[in-house]
């Protein structure tokens, strides 16, 4: 990698939908060289972003979304499509699933490791808990833990008693992920945020990190992880994730922004 750069320009912060100004405005310098090709993953391949790529069913590789590239500029940028799961051949049987990004940080994180069957877990909004083998996704399940944890520390009753950006507090929130763990459910054991704050058994800093493990063990109860586990993210959620699989006793290795770099160029062949 030779340069970074980051900018509040989410899909939903480009200024009248422009994203080719934006992309101009961002990377014009990098686009100079001869032969220069941008690939753009996560949203901006969104229906509410510069194009839709349509997503790739699972099980998918590095070669399928390879083939799926959705070209801006044939030749110099394009879109990554998205995975999904879940469905039929008709589309329609079960749930679907679907991730956009996740999929490029999951292929970095198996070229860094060299491993090309595993559990690989992306904490974020929405978590993704992907299996693969022989170096393809074969499905994965989203769990809406980083949302939901937003909803309730700021907009629940839970809100009074709770300061939502407290540091974390390593011993409440394992406790948090312990009491999880004993399998009363997550809308009783939420509600006990309240209760223990009622008593004086909470502080509002301390009853963050709580809720936050009650929701992330929430999470684990139902993955039932392994005995190996990648963990792909931003460094603050890895140490929270990492701290609950420790719980669970799992093996944990991570990776961050060097996932996404290093799944970019496995799909533009450089291998």
């Amino acid at each position: 990698m030779l340069e970074e750069k980051s900018a509040p320009l989410g899909i939903l912060n480009v200024p009248n939908g422009d994203f080719a100004g934006v992309f101009a405005a961002q990377f014009s310098e990098w686009m100079k060289p001869a032969g220069a090709r941008c690939l753009i993953s996560g949203m901006a391949g969104s229906r509410q972003g510069w194009a839709e790529a349509a997503y790739v069913k699972c099980p998918a590789g590095p070669d399928e979304l390879a083939r799926h590239l959705l070209w801006i500029e044939p030749g110099r940028i394009a879109l990554v499509p998205g995975l999904s799961d879940g469905q039929g051949p008709d589309g329609q049987q079960g749930v679907p699933d679907v991730m956009r990004g996740e999929e490029v940080q999951i292929f970095g994180a198996m070229r860094l490791s060299g491993l090309r069957d595993g559990l690989f877990v992306l904490p974020g909004t929405h978590s993704k808990w992907a299996t693969v083998r022989g170096g393809r996704v074969m499905g994965f399940r989203t769990h809406m833990t980083g949302e939901v944890y937003g909803l309730l520390s700021r907009h629940s009753i839970l809100a009074r008693t709770l300061e939502a950006d407290a540091p974390l507090d390593e011993a409440m929130f394992v406790k948090g992920v312990a009491q999880s763990r004993e399998g009363q459910g997550l809308l009783h054991e939420a509600f006990g945020v309240r209760a223990l704050a009622l008593f004086g058994r909470l502080g509002p800093a301390p009853s963050a990190s709580y809720l936050s493990g009650l929701l992330i063990g929430e999470e684990l109860r139902h993955e039932k992880p392994g005995s190996d586990v990648i963990l792909i993210g931003a460094p603050a959620l890895l140490a929270r994730y990492g701290l609950a699989l420790k719980q669970y006793g799992a093996r944990v290795r991570t990776f961050g922004a060097e996932a996404t770099w290093a799944g970019l160029h496995a799909l533009r062949g450089d291998r």
